[in-house]
């Protein structure tokens, strides 16, 4: 059978969500309009720094719970280096969709509503109220496609 738009392109975020170089949590992000790829993103290091498959988990280390100081992580989220990416390579994404393995974290989510993106299409659930609130109070459209709760990183 073939599948729905929303479907392929879920199927596509998870593959991306392959690259990730997280040991706690592989996320993917892919930038859609008008059915089309524009960019995707997976959570990591920065270029040229080494990942956390390599060094280990600062956060671990330092025994930071789930869900909280993000700040202190080497990596960058999945939907800033899907954002990143168009933006390095001339990319135009105002008025695209944005489809994630996880539902976006308050960082994100502003970043995306500057960004221009007009929805998100999330594969599961994030712990993160105030993100789902920025995002409602703009009007950017917060899709969960399942209800698969993941705890935050």
């Amino acid at each position: 059978m073939r599948p729905s738009w929303d479907e392929y392109f879920s199927e596509i975020t998870k593959q991306v969500a392959t690259r990730s170089t997280c040991l706690r949590r592989h996320v993917g992000a892919v930038i859609v309009k008008d059915k089309r790829i524009l960019s995707t993103g997976y959570n990591g290091a920065p270029s040229g720094l080494p990942h956390c498959d390599e060094t280990g988990c600062l956060r671990e280390r330092l025994g930071i719970p789930s869900g909280q100081r993000q700040e202190i992580c080497r990596g960058l989220h999945a939907e800033q280096n899907a954002i990143i990416q168009a933006a390095l390579h001339g990319v135009a994404i105002s008025g695209s969709d944005i489809y994630v393995t996880h539902q976006p974290c308050i960082t994100c989510a502003k970043m995306i509503i500057n960004a221009g993106i007009k929805r998100v299409f999330c594969l599961s659930t994030y712990p993160d109220e105030l993100a789902r609130s920025f995002l409602e109070d703009v009007g950017v459209e917060l899709k969960i496609m399942t209800e698969d709760t993941e705890e935050g990183s």
